[in-house]
């Protein structure tokens, strides 16, 4: 019988995302998820694609399941410590980068894995040099359009499902509803919000270096 060469199984790998970088109220939160090998059908069959394309709801209940069934690690930036780590980087680049990095090596911790894939954000030595000031080394991929890739379109569902839960209790504590993104409604809510709480308080709710600050304290 000839003999056939075997094709080394697909090693299992790490992506990571993030949620909330464009939205001026509530926290930026960069999840992580671990694709073992041979479970990219069950995840196409799960609908695990690019957060972005789902309904809220849906991204919920999807990843529901995702946490019950695959390692994952969450890291959430609540608007006040998101605004001090902006005042000392000044460059959002590099913080999404210690939270990528976060991520990578909280996943690292429960798993034996050297591969990671994350949606292309900058540079990024950014990522390498926050997980090498941590011990960790990874072979990582930064991808255009990244969510094109089952561990990073997971990543993206977890992390857009934190953020959606963490805006909904911010606005409970504080009595009104956050609307998503950076529109005029996000705009008349911020002036809303100042006109109840004061001004000082805004770096509590919001990323306060969006110019929306500036709309809304001028209004």
């Amino acid at each position: 019988m000839e003999q056939q060469d075997l094709i080394p199984a697909e090693p299992g790998r790490i992506g990571t995302d993030e949620s909330g970088k464009g939205d001026y109220f509530g926290p930026l939160v960069v999840a992580g998820f671990y694709l073992p090998p041979d479970q990219e059908g069950v995840l196409r069959e799960l609908g695990v694609r690019d957060s972005k394309a789902i309904s809220d709801n849906r991204c919920r209940e999807i990843a529901e399941t995702l946490q019950r069934g695959y390692p994952h690690a969450v890291v959430a930036i609540g608007p006040e410590r998101y605004n001090e780590l902006y005042e000392k980087l000044r460059n959002l680049n590099r913080l999404l980068a210690w939270g990528h990095a976060r991520a990578i090596e909280n996943i690292m911790e429960k798993m034996d894995c050297r591969r990671a894939v994350t949606d292309k954000f900058g540079d990024e030595r950014y990522v390498r040099n926050a997980l090498l000031a941590r011990g960790k080394t990874v072979t990582l991929t930064q991808m255009v359009r990244g969510e094109s890739d089952p561990a990073v379109a997971a990543a993206s569902i977890l992390a857009r499902a934190e953020f959606l839960k963490k805006l909904y209790f911010l606005g409970r504590d504080w009595g009104m509803e956050f609307p998503k993104g950076a529109s005029p409604a996000v705009e008349a809510a911020a002036a809303e919000f100042v006109r109840r709480h004061g001004r000082e308080s805004l770096a509590k709710v919001a990323k306060v270096h969006f110019r929306t600050t500036g709309k809304a304290l001028g209004s």
